[in-house]
C-alpha cells in the first residue's frame, strides 16, 4: 500500500472498528463497490430518461425552452416577494 494509506491504517486499528489491514481494504473495496453501483444505477436512470425524451422528440412533443424559463423566472419572482 501507499504511505498515505499504511499511516492511516493503525489509526484505524487504534479505534477499534478494524481488527486488522485486511479488514480495512476489505471495507474499502466494499465501499468503492457501492460507490460503482450507485453510479451504474443513476446512468442506468439517465438513460431511460435520456429514451424518453428522444421519444418524445421523436412524436414531435417539443417543450419551449423560452416558455418554461419564463415560468421558473416568475415563480421564482414570487418566492422572493413571499420572503419579503
Amino acid at each position: 500500500m501507499a504511505p498515505c494509506w499504511t499511516s492511516s491504517s493503525p489509526i484505524l486499528l487504534k479505534t477499534g472498528l478494524y481488527q486488522s489491514q485486511s479488514e480495512i481494504l476489505r471495507e474499502g473495496l466494499r465501499l468503492l463497490k457501492e460507490k460503482e453501483d450507485v453510479k451504474q444505477m443513476r446512468l442506468a436512470e439517465l438513460r431511460k430518461e435520456i429514451g424518453a425524451g428522444s421519444a418524445e422528440a421523436d412524436r414531435e412533443e417539443f417543450v419551449d425552452g423560452s416558455e418554461v424559463f419564463a415560468g421558473i423566472r416568475q415563480r421564482s419572482t414570487e418566492r422572493k416577494r413571499a420572503k419579503g
